[in-house]
């Protein structure tokens, strides 16, 4: 069985996070990571693979020359090899540019099973799992709280308000995760020493037959007018007890409409 999973270098979500100049992330001037919600997808990749054996899990991502970061980061925690995108002409690509050249990646790679995140930490839209599996013409499956797969088949639980669905699709499909549906692994001494060793491909757009004007910001379907910066942390209110503090408070929260 041969699983990809889809994951992504974001801007480390405790940094001091903000726009480029040219109103793009800025993701040169931050701290950069393997988003946490991909760790997810890794995990279950490899808990499939233990499982099951006779199981390969490629990482895969798109970006710039520092998201290798997050290729190395899954290798580490156990998977067998990365393939990295890598090409200038990506900059400001939004989802469906990123859906368009995942799926030019797997177009030619083998895979039984695509997984992924339920949403970057950094764009938030929870859209690319649901284009892609469009692109490549398969299932697609999302917010799995729950991943069994078996006689090749994939079956999910989603978690909802008021029930759980339980929704099974045919292989190949691409499949969303979410961060109930295990607890990823810390990267052990062995694991960073043997993901030194693992094979990484990198491809550019050319490789792929993607071309420029597909890609970029300029060829974004979205993109942003206008950006403000968030006004600084007002000081504190003191109110001191003297007997009438629950009125002060309530006075207080009613002036701000929050009772």
């Amino acid at each position: 069985m041969k699983i990809v999973v889809c994951v992504k270098y974001v801007p480390d979500a405790q940094a001091d996070r903000r726009f480029a100049a040219d109103l793009t992330t800025d993701r040169d001037g931050v701290d950069g990571l393997l988003s946490e919600l991909d760790e997810y997808a890794v995990e279950e990749a490899l808990k499939i693979s233990e499982a099951q054996g006779d199981t390969t899990v490629t990482v895969l991502t798109v970006g710039p020359q520092a998201a290798s970061d997050a290729v190395r980061k899954a290798l580490q925690m156990g998977a067998d090899a990365g393939v990295h995108v890598l090409d200038d002409g990506l900059h400001g690509s939004d989802a469906p540019a990123t859906s368009l050249v995942l799926a030019a990646v797997l177009a030619k790679m083998e895979f039984d099973l695509v997984l992924s995140g339920m949403a970057s930490t950094d764009g938030g839209m929870s859209v690319v799992p649901a284009m892609l599996a469009e692109r490549l013409g398969v299932a697609q499956v999302t917010y799995a709280g729950k991943l069994e797969v078996k006689a090749g088949t994939v079956r999910i639980e989603r978690d909802g308000d008021a029930s759980t669905e339980v929704i099974e699709a045919a292989l190949p499909a691409v499949v969303s995760v979410t961060d109930q549906i295990n607890e990823p692994r810390y990267p052990s001494f062995k694991g960073i020493m043997a993901a030194k060793k693992k094979p990484v491909t990198t491809w550019s757009l050319a490789d792929l037959g993607v071309s420029a004007d597909q890609v970029g910001a300029s060829a974004a379907w979205t993109a942003v007018e206008a950006i403000t910066a968030r006004p600084p942390r007002q000081a504190g209110q003191i109110v001191t007890d003297e007997g009438d503090g629950g009125s002060k408070l309530v006075a207080f929260l009613a002036g701000a409409k929050l009772v």
